[in-house]
């Protein structure tokens, strides 16, 4: 017997495009079965019924019978053995015609009967089983839907909780419909072929019993004949059974899995990345622009096919061209608030297409895998051996030989990296946990975002083509410069990163200002069709960070590490990382700028973080290793600072002189950087303040006089900013009032003249604003 065609059961969970071809191809076959069995059981019918008319119904049963040949089943062609068993049964048929006229019982009960058995019970379990089918995956495919159309706030927990029940349930439905299905479709197979064997067996064998007597020489030549047919049915059927009871076994077993198998998303379980792929496939949801600001989400079949990215429809025989990915670029965005959305741009930017897988898993995968494929491994000798090696030069972490190696060996990077802040490494606080800072306290809204740092290599070599044997840098740094620092640092470390933007920040002590800042540089991009970026050598030292072009290896800009505040890399695609800078305000009293840059790396943003973290704690060190003082001084036992503030770097002083035992005070204020002296002399012992008030800074004397002892004022009053004079003269040591009154602002004289010591009035009189003289002329008395 040739091999029959099965559906593979373990192939059902995967509703892949190709066993759906292959469903379709077993659907049109019992399609096919049913208008022949149909066909076939009105010619058994007839030949039943029409007793008059045996001889033709028994003729056109042989004709029938013939036609099982031109049939054109899609799964039962080259089976010779029935046919050429249906052929010999037609020739019987033709000889045997004048000698049915009296086996209508005989045919009602091994003929007919058998046969519309099997088309009420096989055929119509086939038709039920097909609309259950459907049904089935008509709710899977609105449930999953529904589950991509999830947003990612965490208040939607429980409604994803729901969502994520409802797809398990719709899928294992589908799933326990389909293998039903497939089970009733590959014992029609079996049973298509003993449908068409066995009414005819027992035709054939009513006639030789009827007629045995009389047809001896028929039934000689028949025995044979039927007892191999008889065989043959019986081998069928025993096939069929053993068949039957391995799908139950397959089916009992598939079924047994967890119900984590049927949910679209396993992070919690923690499955493990294959970043080795260099081909993938799996349904995909892509997004098509249905009008000028309106999308549509369709769930596509998505698979690799050498540098192509091919899609499938449901239903379709192939899949179609959808991009070239040889140098393609791909990246994670965010897009209508959908999860695991990722970007796939053509080299020239042209063309570009977003994908949402359906789980984290699926979506790291998938990335990978493009960015594989991308590099053209597929056309090497042993493309899975160059992925698994670029895949361990990308997590390899090239550890710097120092004096503080062995200190670092028993700390791992993540625990460094998690941490993300330019913090002591010997400090450690345990903070309660704070809620999240809104985006606008982390970047004011409307902030401009710089995508052009740096210049292309191109644009750099044509400015630097023209000015002699030197280069200069764009940014003011000369080579020897650059070069310094390279030498006397402790740790060079060298990694590919690409730019991505930067821009103004509000803090530099948090990571969620990192996280925020890459969310709005990549979305600026996605918007503005910005896809070019330029690659440069990041270099991280004991002492700042520099980006250095690879082709001129001149240094675009450098920062100094200990201006760095803040870095990390994102949580879920570990390429992008960025730092937030601190530099100086536009004016000596302003306040200092923060700046955040975000970068894509080659390899993974956590291996740059982790070599930043071990700078600045080599910076800590260094720190360490300067002198220090003792706390108490061993000879005198008093309590002693050091010269110079180890955190401001400023000179300082001690509370109390260890010579004269008094109170001290700096000669310039640490906070206000102005000079001060203290409130009591330490030569005369008396209260002294400070030329200018520190308040209002304006000038201020003494209330009384150090040499004189005498009460003074200052010459101008500081609340009505007027001039004022002492109402004795330190001189002559007489009264003496102003020349403008305070009250009425006129001029006003003294009532003693100073000169003559004679009586004198004003030319005026204050209270009568008229004119008077004295009663005795100061001249002739």
């Amino acid at each position: 017997m040739p091999a029959v065609h099965k559906l593979l059961l373990e192939e059902a969970l995967q509703d892949s495009p190709q066993t759906r071809s292959l469903l379709s191809v077993f659907e049109e076959d019992a399609g096919t079965l049913t208008d022949y069995t149909n066909q076939l059981l009105q010619s058994m019918q007839r030949v039943f019924g029409a007793q008059n008319e045996m001889s033709l119904a028994t003729q056109q049963l042989s004709k029938q019978l013939l036609e099982y040949e031109k049939q054109n089943f899609a799964l039962g062609k080259g089976d010779e053995e029935v046919i050429g068993t249906l052929q010999h049964f037609s020739k019987v048929l033709d000889e045997l015609n004048s000698l049915h006229t009296l086996l209508a019982n005989q045919m009602a009960d091994r003929m007919v009967f058998p046969m519309i058995q099997f088309r009420e019970k096989d055929l119509t379990e086939i038709s039920t089983l097909k609309d259950i089918f459907g049904i089935a995956s008509n709710e899977h495919d609105v449930s999953m839907a529904k589950y991509s159309r999830l947003p990612k706030r965490k208040e939607n927990e429980k409604l994803k909780a729901d969502v994520v029940a409802e797809v398990a349930y719709t899928r294992r439905k589908q799933h326990q419909a389909s293998m039903q299905y497939y089970c009733a479709l590959n014992a029609l197979q079996y049973r298509k072929r003993v449908a068409m064997l066995e009414p005819m067996l027992g035709y054939m064998q009513a006639q030789v019993c009827f007629f045995r007597k009389g047809m001896d020489l028929v039934s000689k030549k028949m025995d044979s004949f039927l007892t191999s047919v008889s065989n043959m049915t019986q081998s069928i059927q025993a096939q069929l059974d053993s068949e039957s009871d391995l799908m139950r076994l397959s089916q009992r077993d598939l079924l047994s899995v967890e119900d984590t198998v049927y949910m679209p998303d396993q992070d919690s379980a923690n499955p493990p990345v294959n970043r080795t792929l260099i081909q993938k496939a799996g349904y995909l949801n892509i997004r098509n622009k249905t009008g000028l600001v309106t999308t549509a989400w369709d769930r596509l079949y998505f698979f690799t096919q050498g540098g192509n990215l091919m899609c499938q429809p449901r239903g379709a025989v192939a899949g179609g061209l959808v991009l070239d990915l040889d140098n393609s670029s791909v990246m994670a965005v965010e897009c209508e608030d959908r999860r695991y959305c990722f970007q796939i741009t053509s080299p020239t930017g042209k063309t570009s297409i977003i994908l949402q897988a359906e789980s984290k898993k699926e979506y790291e995968e998938w990335i990978c895998a493009l960015n594989n494929i991308s590099r053209q491994i597929y056309l090497t000798d042993n493309p899975e051996a160059v992925a698994i090696r670029l895949n361990q030069t990308a997590i390899q972490a090239v550890t710097p030989v120092t004096s503080f190696e062995k200190r670092h060996e028993s700390l791992q990077p993540e625990s460094r990296i998690k941490l993300g802040a330019a913090e002591s490494p010997v400090v450690s606080t345990q903070k309660l946990p704070e809620a999240p800072p809104q985006p606008e306290n982390l970047i004011a809204p409307g902030t401009p975002i710089q995508f052009d740092l740096m210049l292309p290599a191109s644009e750099f070599m044509d400015q630097n083509r023209g000015g002699g044997g030197r280069r200069t840098n764009p940014f003011g740094e000369t080579e020897e410069d650059s070069s310094s620092d390279s030498h006397d640092s402790l740790l060079q470390q060298v990694f590919a990163v690409r730019f991505l933007g930067s821009m103004a920040v509000r803090t530099g002590r948090s990571r969620e200002v990192i996280y925020e800042a890459m969310r709005q540089v990549l979305a600026a991009r996605a918007i503005h069709n910005i896809f070019r970026t330029s690659e440069s050598h990041l270099m991280v030292t004991s002492s700042s960070l520099r980006l250095i072009d690879p082709q001129t290896q001149v240094t675009r800009i450098s920062f100094q590490l200990q201006d760095v505040t803040q870095f990390a890399a994102h949580q879920e695609n570990g390429r992008l990382m960025g730092f937030v800078v601190e530099g100086p305000g536009a004016g000596e009293d302003s306040e200092p700028t923060l700046s955040a840059f975000v970068f894509e790396s080659n390899t993974e943003g956590e291996k740059i973080c982790y070599t930043i973290s071990l700078g600045k704690e080599i910076t800590e060190a260094k720190k360490t290793e300067q002198r220090q003082i003792p706390a108490v001084c061993p000879q005198t036992e008093q309590r002693q600072i050091p010269a110079v503030c180890p955190q401001t770097e400023q000179r300082q002083i001690p509370a109390v002189c260890p010579q004269t035992e008094q109170r001290q005070i700096p000669a310039v204020c640490l906070q206000t950087e102005r000079r001060q002296i203290p409130a009591v002399c330490p030569q005369t012992e008396r209260r002294q303040i400070p030329a200018v008030c520190p308040q209002t800074e304006r000038r201020q004397i003494p209330a009384v006089c150090p040499q004189t002892e005498w009460r003074q004022i200052p010459a101008v009053c500081p609340q009505t900013e007027r001039r004022q004079i002492p109402a004795v003269c330190p001189q002559t040591e007489r009264r003496q009032i102003p020349a403008v009154c305070l009250q009425t602002e006129r001029r006003q004289i003294p009532a003693v003249c100073p000169q003559t010591e004679q009586r004198q009035i004003p030319a005026v009189c204050p209270q009568t604003e008229q004119r008077q003289i004295p009663a005795v002329c100061p001249q002739t008395e």
